[in-house]
Formats: C-alpha cells, sequence, structure tokens
C-alpha cells in the first residue's frame, strides 16, 4: 500500500505564501496520477488541483487558479502545491492523492482516488 505524507501547512496572514510537500512511498510521482484535496470545517472534500501521469497536464479548480501551482520532482519522489496569495477561504486540511490511472489527463473528482495521505492544516487569519 502506497504511502503519502504531506507537510507545509502552517498559520499564515493573507497574501502570504506556502509550499505544500507530499513525500510518497511505494509509489513513483513520477509516473502517477496526483491530486490535492483540502477540506474546510464544515464543508466536503473538494478538489483543488491534479497533475497527469503521462505528460505533466495539470488542473487548478477555479477557486485557486493563478494562485496554486502543483509540481513534483521526481529526484526526491514528492509533488508540491506552492500556494500565493492566501486568503482566508484557502483554511482547511488539504490531503494529497494518487490514483492508478495513467493518463495524459487528470482529475479532481475524489472518486477516481485509491490512496490518500492524513492531511496538513493551512489557517490563513488576519
Amino acid at each position: 500500500q502506497p504511502q503519502l505524507v504531506e507537510s507545509g501547512g502552517d498559520l499564515v496572514q493573507p497574501g502570504r505564501s506556502l509550499r505544500l510537500s507530499c513525500a510518497a512511498v511505494g509509489l513513483n510521482v513520477a509516473a502517477s496520477e496526483i491530486a490535492w484535496f483540502r477540506q474546510a470545517p464544515g464543508k466536503e472534500r473538494e478538489g483543488v488541483s491534479c497533475i497527469s501521469a503521462r505528460g505533466g497536464t495539470t488542473i487548478y479548480t477555479s477557486s485557486v487558479e493563478g494562485r496554486f501551482t502543483i509540481s513534483r520532482d521526481s529526484t526526491k519522489n514528492t509533488v508540491y502545491l506552492i500556494m500565493t496569495d492566501l486568503k482566508p477561504e484557502d483554511t482547511a486540511v488539504y490531503y494529497c492523492a494518487a490514483s492508478e490511472r495513467a493518463y495524459y489527463d487528470c482529475t479532481i473528482n475524489k472518486n477516481d482516488i485509491d490512496y490518500w495521505g492524513k492531511g496538513t492544516l493551512v489557517t490563513v487569519v488576519s
């Protein structure tokens, strides 16, 4: 069973930036579809971004488009979510996830996810 371990969550002020990391064990991130989800208190888990297993296609939910960037480092077997211009509504537990899909596109539909990390908390407050 692959393991995904998130880190980098913190408490920051609006407008600041954070980089979340997702280190994978038992899974090659360079050949896997990886996604980031988040869950705010009292809300459903929502897809934030993904990167495809082939071709490196990326997708972002509209609320983070232009502010967040997903990337992967195959030498460290790690996927990152770089978050800039953070807003209070970005406050949530952020989860790294992986799918066994191996296509040139990717999905941020939680029903397509096979493996989940345990999450890292991001709090944006003045």
